[in-house]
């Protein structure tokens, strides 16, 4: 027949959500309940182990004493000299000798006139509550040894009381009673309070991040004075505004300056627009159309740069992957392809220089520096391409024999925006984002834009990693 048991455990996953409810909840009450949880199961078992390890030795100790006096008296009566008094010694509380017909023939004082004991035809030494000769009501440990004498097996009794044995362990227990629950109490207060304490700039950190909002973003968390996890997630933190603030100061900057951008040439749009449509002159009117569709050129030709600009901060790629790109044709190509205007073009291209990368990106980037080289050069621009193969880069420099730029302005030309002086203006066409566009290609391909210094003139070299089978 099939018996169907049904466990309670498998109810379990049901209650789960139930028993949650009754979980703690914050950091400093799982911990201080897991710590009292262990501290407490190891006073249990640390008081379990110290009650069993007092009570085996109390009980072997009088085991011990009896067999020892047993032992003794039966050699005793072996040799035909046994007396009819017994004297107990140490650890033993009475002594008995009775024949093969339970015949009592010898006994200690406090036996004297008591019938034999019987220990069920046992021999050795056991622990028994059935024994009781001194009325104690106390467990006996008795020890029955045979001895073979002239008159016939005789065996001898030695028993000792456990009385001792008893009221050690149980003062014993009732100590540990009153002092394990002290100490379960004391290590949970204890842990509490260091919990707590240690957790108290995780709160001031929360609340502190809690209050920083868009507009607050100086604000800055706490750092404790010490070196340990939590001194470091204050130090994380911290880095991660001094980021955010950088990022949102860079983007309130970022949509300043391309405001103002977009503002003059849409004015002028409009200005151009409106003159063409109250202007009786036909001839007049489309030099006005004409140059509107100039400004709708530019202010097009910005929204695609803020476009790119955008993606680039955001980390993005172009849709397609990164492949091996022939740098050397790639120059090659860009500067032919590109109109070169009043001034004269020079290059200086190794050969087979390839690197990993998007030839979408990097061609908009070397058009950038021509177009840059372009505008400042009073007649010659020159364009170089090398690889270094000690550093694993290949190097592009475009230089122009311009004005060239001051020392001190050499990080600026980076900055989005910016226009250093008249030899640099929007009249020369320039919106002051295609350096910084170039430099955050370089750096999204792993490579570098800056300015080398030269004698005269302008230089901007990029460095790109070259492509792994170049290495």
């Amino acid at each position: 027949m099939r018996v169907g048991i049904r466990l309670p455990g498998l109810q379990l996953p049901g209650r789960l959500p139930r028993l949650r409810r009754f979980l703690p909840r914050t950091v400093r009450a799982r911990a201080t309940a897991a710590a009292g949880t262990v501290l407490g199961a190891a006073l249990a078992l640390a008081s379990a182990g110290l009650l069993a390890v007092l009570h085996a030795d109390l009980v072997a100790s009088a085991a011990s004493a009896t067999r020892q006096q047993a032992e003794s008296v039966a050699q005793l009566a072996a040799q035909g000299r046994l007396t009819p008094v017994l004297h107990a010694g140490h650890g033993t509380d009475f002594l008995q000798a009775v024949d093969a017909h339970g015949t009592v023939l010898a006994a200690s004082p406090n036996l004297a006139g008591r019938p034999a004991l019987s220990a069920d035809g046992r021999t050795g030494s056991h622990t028994t509550d059935d024994v009781d000769p001194l009325y104690e009501h106390h467990r006996q440990r008795l020890t029955a040894v045979t001895a073979d004498t002239p008159g016939g097996p005789v065996t001898v009794y030695a028993g000792a009381s456990l009385r001792a044995a008893d009221e050690a362990l149980d003062i014993t227990q009732a100590g540990l009673a009153v002092a394990c629950p002290l100490l379960l109490l004391t290590g949970i207060v204890v842990t509490w309070r260091v919990t707590g304490h240690a957790l108290r700039p995780v709160e001031a950190i929360r609340a502190e991040v809690d209050a920083i909002t868009g507009q607050d973003l100086h604000r800055r968390v706490p750092e404790p004075g010490t070196a340990d996890e939590i001194a470091r997630l204050a130090a994380t933190m911290n880095a991660m505004l001094d980021r955010l603030e950088a990022s949102g100061r860079r983007q309130r900057q970022f949509i300043a300056d391309a405001s103002h951008e977009l503002r003059s040439p849409l004015a002028v749009l409009r200005t151009q627009l409106e003159v063409a449509d109250t202007h009786p002159d036909p001839a007049v009117r489309a030099e006005l159309v004409h140059g509107a569709l100039q400004d709708t050129d530019r202010l097009q030709s910005l929204a695609t740069d803020l476009l790119l600009l955008a993606r680039l901060d955001a980390g993005g790629t172009d849709d397609r992957p990164r492949q091996r790109v022939d740098l050397t044709a790639l120059v090659a190509d860009t500067v032919l392809g590109r109109p070169a205007g009043p001034h004269r073009r020079t290059t200086d291209l190794a050969p087979g220089v390839a690197v990993d990368g998007i030839p979408l990106w990097l061609g908009r980037l070397l058009t950038n520096l021509l177009d840059n080289a372009g505008r400042h050069a009073a007649s010659t621009v020159y364009v170089r391409l090398a690889a270094d193969r000690a550093r694993g880069v290949a190097v592009l420099d475009v230089e122009d024999d311009g004005p060239g730029i001051p020392p001190a302005d050499h990080g600026r030309v980076f900055e989005r925006f910016t226009r250093l002086d008249d030899a640099r203006s929007r009249d020369e066409g320039g919106s002051g984002l295609g350096l910084p566009i170039a430099r955050d290609i370089a750096r999204h391909h792993g490579g570098t834009l800056a300015v080398t210094p030269t004698p005269s003139g302008a230089r901007l070299t990029a460095t790109l990693p070259l492509a792994a089978e170049e290495l």
